[in-house]
């Protein structure tokens, strides 16, 4: 969102006021609507009335790709449950030209009023529609195609020859159907859509459906028509209209896989389409429920601002989202482009086939998606080691959840403002975790068994919170597992019960609903404090908050699924804590205990009295007695509790000695990610003996482990990632030997005009040492602009937004701005790498207030992944 790169920058002034009219923040709207024609408008909340749901939508679209706009019909079967005169639905900057009502007496008009304040239209009959019978209305409607990333909007891409192509796609989600046809425009309000799209001969169309028949009309132009769709949310529709190619294949189970991209980038294809074969085959079986629609599509759009789309059957993605170069793309684009193919093949159920009721539950979408990313790619690309990057996702969501102004996970929302509001690293990276720590707790084989009689029983439906919650108690005696597969009746029936964490496995003695409404409907996470004398553990818990008032803590209570384990034992125990304080009871003394195994469980732990002094004893003297994730969490944990007061900054900077040690990637990223912004604040601050002492310290501690890094691309996936980390960070902070050798490579490639391959792991931190010359930062933009492999693209443009050379920043927020040299999807990734940079940060601010306006109507927004990683090591 917007708000995240407003409050990367706001210590330095403040951002003008947005003129217009503004949405509502209530559900019903405050002021007797009045149409705009001047008359009475017949409903006055934001949501839709439930007189009335749609059955079936026949929409024909026709998108003129010269004079880029688009001409409709719709035709929407109804099912009316209460008697009324009214038909309210959405509509958004579209040109109504004429109403019909198709009605068992005949057909006849209907008058229209719009009232634009809440994207509605009410279609007025003179007679009353009657409960139980079946009407249809059409709407004819035109409009532009959209500038914007959203709707049915405008993209365009340019040729090796310089000819610049345009396109139209969509992107429905959240609420932006209602800007290309009239519709019921909510998740609930699920329906079938049989789509006809008019094109030219030139180019193709692609829908959620397979094309059934393709007719010619005159003029020369062709129709296509496609197959009916099965129930879904308006958000889910999607269609595109372009010259692409495809590649395509078969999974196991019948479907066929596509891959869409512009023609001189589609031998790029290949790894996304093996990956997303092999995946909806892993999803098909993992959930028992067969993919029910005969294809899925995955198209890279030019111009796209979102991440990647889950339409059904049709998923849209960034170009540098799918399209994948063996010898140009790195290990990290590999494993980012294999996480979100994941993450939108796994919300082809969890979001397609079973929907949140409303947007306060959209964490029921993106949590699940987010949280499946791992457990499928944990399976099925074992290779890529995604385990070592789960926590980090933790981590990224406890940053925004420690503030006063997050939100729960469940949480309220009215309008199309506050429902894009809730798109953010709360509903998907918490939701993840809160999942993970659920599934631990339970076992992974009662979490499946759990899910899977979710999807089974809500297949086409819409859900809230406390439907899964019932769908994951007593899953041991659900009806479904009798239909169920075998490993899971046999999971139950060899439970052992003379075990004491034998509660856990079915959920019969737990109240899952009771525990996760305590994560899920307030904000926040606990800090659980533990003070060990002798057997004796005493417990505690508050609300972890970065705030001056104490008061802004209370009243909060989790129920905390605890894990420990001891100095003595390294079986991992468990324990419920659902009251403020608690006492446990260890069989003997011992010389630590770690709460919080692995970071299983979304809290952080202070440990009082001399536990901090014997976790960093144990750290000093057998480090490896710790997992890694366990060993990244302590380091998180003592560094934010600095920050709060609870430990000193010498207490966690003596635990820090102990990176000198760390090879794994995790506690080595989390020690970047602890000690870094340290110095980052000392330089805003114009402190620079103790930013330098800072700086100096942290290569220190890392210098053993940055000199052992090779110059390839050898190694595992974790390793190859550590390696562009630590040597991106290395030169970054001017560590000689680095410079060095990064200003060598540089000069080789451009004196080869770029012609020889450098080590792919490597090149962040050559193109940031040559971006620091104007003539490396100029040939860096010639390679820029010729470039047809968007992760090289990428990393080019991430050094040239980080260089030294003021005048060469302004340029680039500016061309990004313009979207003529880079595009402005990537104007948020540019703004937020150039505040990031200790020669932009000012001016980054200065851009902002002067744009806030244009920012505002191209509706950009900035990717987390960005903020999070240059916020990291910039």
């Amino acid at each position: 969102m917007l708000v995240a790169l407003v409050l990367l920058l706001l210590p330095f002034g403040s951002l003008p006021t947005s003129s217009g009219a503004q949405v509502p923040n209530q559900g019903q709207i405050k002021d007797p609507p009045i149409a705009t024609n001047g008359q009475p408008f017949p409903w006055n909340h934001m949501r839709l009335p439930k007189t009335i749901s749609p059955l079936h939508y026949d929409l024909s679209i026709h998108p003129n790709l010269t004079t880029l706009d688009f001409t409709g019909t719709v035709r929407i079967e109804l099912d009316v449950h209460e008697d009324t005169s009214s038909i309210v639905l959405h509509s958004k900057k579209l040109q109504i030209f004429s109403v019909l009502l198709l009605a068992p007496e005949g057909v006849r008009p209907l008058q229209v009023l719009e009232y634009p304040r809440s994207h509605q239209l009410a279609l007025l009959s003179d007679s009353m529609l009657i409960k139980g019978s079946k009407y249809e209305v059409q709407l004819e409607f035109a409009a532009n195609l959209s500038d914007s990333f959203h709707g049915f909007y405008k993209s365009s891409y340019r040729t090796s020859s310089g000819e610049v192509r345009f396109m139209a796609s969509t992107q429905f989600e959240a609420t932006f159907a209602r800007g290309a046809f009239p519709c019921f425009d909510e998740p609930a309000f699920k329906a079938n859509f049989t789509i006809r799209i008019t094109r030219e001969r030139r180019h193709i169309a692609i829908s959620n459906m397979p094309k059934v028949k393709t007719i010619e009309l005159p003029g020369g132009l062709l129709e296509d028509h496609f197959d009916t769709s099965v129930e879904m949310s308006t958000y889910l529709v999607a269609y595109i209209v372009s010259d692409f190619l495809s590649v395509s294949k078969t999974t196991q189970h019948g479907v066929k896989i596509s891959v869409y991209a512009v023609p001189e980038k589609i031998d790029q294809t290949a790894y996304a389409l093996d990956a997303a074969v092999k995946l909806l085959d892993f999803y098909d079986d993992y959930f028992d429920i067969p993919y029910p629609l005969p294809k899925q599509d995955l198209a890279a759009i030019p111009d796209f601002q979102s991440g990647a789309m889950e339409n059904w059957g049709l998923t849209t993605y960034r170009e540098s989202g799918l399209l994948f170069d063996p010898d140009k793309s790195s290990v990290s684009d590999k494993l980012g482009i294999t996480k979100v193919i994941a993450h939108e093949l796994a919300h082809q159920w969890f979001g397609n086939l079973v929907t949140m009721e409303w947007w306060n539950d959209l964490w029921l979408n993106e949590g699940f998606a987010k949280f499946m990313e791992f457990v499928s790619l944990d399976i099925t690309y074992p290779e890529l080691q995604v385990d070592d990057f789960f926590l980090g996702k933790c981590f990224e969501a406890m940053e925004v959840d420690s503030l006063s102004s997050s939100h729960p996970v469940s949480h309220p929302v009215e309008n199309p403002v506050q429902i894009q509001e809730m798109f953010d690293d709360v509903s998907y990276d918490k939701g993840a975790c809160i999942l993970n720590m659920l599934r631990d707790f339970l076992t992974p084989e009662a979490f499946e068994i759990g899910i899977i009689k979710y999807l089974k029983r809500f297949s086409y439906k819409n859900t809230v919170n406390s439907h899964l919650w019932e769908s994951l108690t007593n899953v041991c005696t659900s009806d479904y597992l009798d239909e169920g597969r075998i490993k899971h009746r046999e999971f139950c029936s060899n439970r052992d019960l003379s075990s004491g964490a034998s509660k856990w496995y079915s959920g019969d003695e737990l109240d899952v609903k009771a525990i996760m409404d305590t994560w899920t409907l307030q904000e926040g996470f606990p800090l659980v404090t533990v003070e060990v004398r002798g057997r004796e553990v005493r417990l505690s818990q508050e609300r972890y908050l970065k705030t001056d008032d104490p008061s802004l803590t209370e009243g909060f209570l989790w129920q905390i699924p605890l894990t420990y384990m001891t100095s003595v034992s390294n079986t991992v125990h468990r324990f419920l804590l659902k009251t403020k304080t608690d006492v446990l009871y260890l069989p003997e003394e011992v010389d630590w205990v770690k709460f919080n195994v692995d970071m299983s469980g979304y809290y952080m732990v202070h440990y009082a009295g001399e536990g901090w002094n014997s976790i960093i004893r144990l750290l000093q003297n057998n480090h490896t007695a710790l997992t890694s994730n366990d060993r990244a969490s302590i380091v998180q944990n003592v560094f934010q509790l600095v920050s709060v007061g609870k430990v000193r900054l010498d207490t966690a900077l003596e635990l820090s000695l102990y990176l000198s040690k760390e090879t794994e990637i995790m506690a080595v990223t989390q020690g970047f990610g602890e000690l870094v912004p340290l110095y980052k604040l000392m330089e805003k601050r114009d402190m620079a003996d103790l930013e330098k002492q800072m700086k100096d310290y942290i290569v220190d501690l890392f210098q053993g482990l940055i000199d052992r890094q090779e110059w390839t691309d050898s190694g595992s996936v974790s390793e190859r990632v550590l390696r562009s980390y630590l040597l991106l960070f290395a030169c970054v902070r001017n560590y000689a030997p680095c410079v060095t050798k990064a200003t060598q490579l540089f000069h080789k490639w451009k004196e080869s005009d770029g012609n020889i391959s450098l080590p792919v792991d490597v090149t962040m931190a050559v193109f940031m040492i040559g971006a620091r010359t104007p003539e490396g930062w100029d040939f860096l933009l010639e390679k820029y602009r010729s470039s047809g492999q968007m992760s090289v693209k990428s990393r080019m443009k991430a050094a040239m937004a980080f260089s030294p050379l003021q005048d060469k920043l302004k340029w680039m927020m500016e061309q990004s701005l313009y979207g003529e040299v880079i595009k402005t999807q990537d104007l948020p990734g540019v703004v937020v790498t150039v505040s990031s940079n200790p020669r932009g940060y000012r001016m980054a601010w200065e851009f902002l207030r002067a744009n806030w306006h244009t920012l505002i109507k191209k509706s950009v927004s900035p990717s987390h992944k960005h903020i999070h990683f240059f916020h990291s090591v910039g």
